[in-house]
């Protein structure tokens, strides 16, 4: 890989995380070569573990020793995940380390069947934390109307959490709201340390241009035609903007100086859908100071190769804010589209989760037979 990655966070302030975890990459080194290459920090989901599991044979030994008994497979697939996490937050310690607690984090989700559980969700976030031990964790937790509380909750005892799944910016904005509140809980321990404490809330980006293109395909019109591709930038950068004003002034203020860090915009979904549009326009356009990029291998590798190194994502915002403001003029309503990405978002996790599941009982009961 070429220097870009590196020069991401050097000149530009952003931090690239892997969206990406399987066993090989750790057994073999890859990890550690992926870290030295700028990556500073790693996300996984259900999605990325449905593929790595049942994708390779790398899992079937360990999985063999745990399945042999009449145990749950839930708790089997969990015992696997874990070690690839424990694996991955070792290799990314020393970034942890170098940056002081910026960068180096690690992220693993709660079930996502718990999206619309609030108590579960935090029960759930709670026992990943313990169990896992890591100071370079985060716990990931949907970013829906019930997983506030949580996030709020967690925040408030000190855990890192990255919170997932945020399609619009009301609901960003509940996030920060969540996170803020949180630390404010939390500090009023006198011996809390609120340096230790970080969190990212993480936009799906791609999802909303192929939504919304849809949308825009459907109308037909020259005017809706002229909006594609142009929606899922436009929000990212009204959400830095609501970012660089959320995180001012005396409330955050009174925060900082106890030791608190910004809640730093994640941008998700970052691989170009649409063969159209450049292979690395959702990382090109969306650079700036405080921010992280979670980009899958092949985004990566892209970016590191001709991506574009540059600060754009304070960059034409009046542009952004007037494609905002057409989109409705086209009958594409953004409150309706974050909703279904949202449902969509969710229930995607939930099937990768529970097809994963059947699969492991189907191995472990060849095993026990």
């Amino acid at each position: 890989m070429s220097n870009r990655i590196e020069q991401l966070y050097s000149e530009q302030g952003q931090s690239a995380w892997l969206d990406n975890l399987k066993r090989d990459y750790i057994t073999s080194g890859k990890l550690v070569e992926v870290r030295e290459s700028g990556v500073r920090g790693l996300t996984s989901n259900p999605s990325i573990f449905q593929k790595a599991i049942q994708g390779s044979a790398d899992y079937d030994k360990q999985f063999n020793e745990i399945a042999a008994d009449t145990g749950d497979i839930v708790d089997d697939y969990w015992s696997l995940v874990i070690r690839d996490i424990h694996g991955a937050c070792d290799v990314f310690s020393k970034m942890y380390d170098h940056s002081n607690g910026v960068d180096g984090y690690v992220s693993v989700e709660v079930a996502p069947s718990l999206a619309h559980d609030e108590s579960g969700t935090e029960t759930a976030a709670r026992h990943l934390h313990e169990r896992i031990n890591r100071r370079n964790l985060m716990v990931k937790i949907p970013g829906t109307a019930e997983g506030l509380g949580p996030i709020q909750q967690m925040i408030s005892e000190g855990r890192s959490i990255n919170v997932t799944l945020i399609f619009s910016i009301p609901r960003y904005a509940d996030v920060m709201e969540a996170y803020i509140t949180g630390l404010e809980q939390f500090a009023t321990d006198p011996g809390a340390d609120l340096s230790q404490v970080a969190s990212v809330a993480s936009f799906f980006i791609s999802r909303v241009d192929v939504e919304v293109d849809k949308r825009l395909n459907a109308n037909g019109s020259d005017e809706a035609l002229a909006l594609r591709g142009k929606a899922a930038v436009a929000q990212g950068k009204l959400a830095y903007k609501l970012f660089t004003e959320t995180f001012s002034g005396p409330r955050w203020e009174a925060l900082v100086a106890r030791g608190a860090r910004v809640q730093r915009p994640l941008w998700a979904s970052t691989s170009t859908k649409n063969p159209d549009y450049p292979d690395t326009l959702y990382v090109d356009e969306l650079i700036g100071p405080d921010t992280v990029n979670t980009l899958p291998d092949a985004t990566l590798e892209a970016f590191a190769d001709h991506g574009t190194v540059a600060r754009r994502i304070d960059a034409d915002v009046d542009k952004a804010e007037a494609v905002w403001a057409a989109l409705p003029g086209v009958g594409v309503d953004m409150d309706e589209v974050a909703d279904q990405l949202e449902r969509e978002g969710v229930a995607s996790f939930i099937t990768a989760f529970d097809e994963l599941i059947e699969a492991l009982e189907a191995k472990a009961a060849e095993l026990r037979s």
